[in-house]
């Protein structure tokens, strides 16, 4: 049925259809919305619409791959996740401490706020982490780089200009974090920093609280 399906499509619809594929196994998400730094608006995104119009033929494609393809159309994200734990990207404990901070952030802006993009910069992001107690220190320039430009790559953040590290550089929080990060494991993690806050209370100690050394996106 799908090559039946695939036959039907012009050639350029084709060689879109493959790309788009590709985009989804390095990225996992797609996003309806894309945010023009040009002239500082929101634009439909092509490939999320083309995805729209033709899900049932990449369900069809994905499945035979043991992957899911799911559209949540009140966020405007597709999403790709493997049936098989072996194919997740697993993250290191200080990316999975910011992932948690910024689910956070996201919510308490929109929920306040109401807006459609949630900007932050990086300075302000640590500052939170610094504040809930999730860290102790500032973090090494290089790991704050390192862990933002991972969450870059899965559609969680997009930088509107500067360098992760710097302070000033300001960023989007996107609706995928919404996605990448499940309510059982924003409660799980909280639980975590509630049990070590009460142990360092107990023993007099000060040290960054221990969490798993990583996590796997959904």
């Amino acid at each position: 049925m799908f090559e039946e399906n695939f036959d039907k499509l012009s050639m350029a619809e084709q060689e879109n259809f493959r790309r788009i594929v590709n985009l989804l196994l390095a990225h996992t998400y797609l996003l309806q919305d894309r945010y023009d730094t040009e002239d500082h608006m929101r634009r439909s995104n092509p490939d999320y619409l083309f995805v729209d119009r033709k899900l049932e033929l990449f369900e069809d494609y994905f499945q035979y791959s043991g992957f899911h393809l799911e559209r949540d159309s009140n966020y405007g994200v597709i999403s790709l996740s493997s049936t098989y734990d072996y194919n997740r990207q697993k993250f290191d404990k200080f990316t999975t401490l910011m992932l948690y901070v910024i689910r956070l952030i996201y919510e308490e802006q929109r929920e306040s706020l109401s807006l459609s993009e949630i900007f932050i910069t990086t300075g302000e992001l640590i500052h939170k982490m610094l504040s809930l107690g999730v860290i102790r220190r500032k973090p090494a320039a290089r790991d704050i780089r390192d862990a933002l430009r991972k969450l870059s790559k899965f559609r969680i953040v997009e930088r509107l200009e500067g360098s992760w590290e710097e302070a000033d550089t300001k960023f989007i929080i996107l609706p995928t974090v919404l996605f990448i990060i499940t309510n059982e494991r924003i409660s799980s993690i909280f639980e975590d920093l509630e049990t070590q806050d009460l142990d360092e209370e107990d023993n007099g100690i000060e040290e960054e609280p221990q969490f798993e050394e990583d996590m796997e996106p959904v």
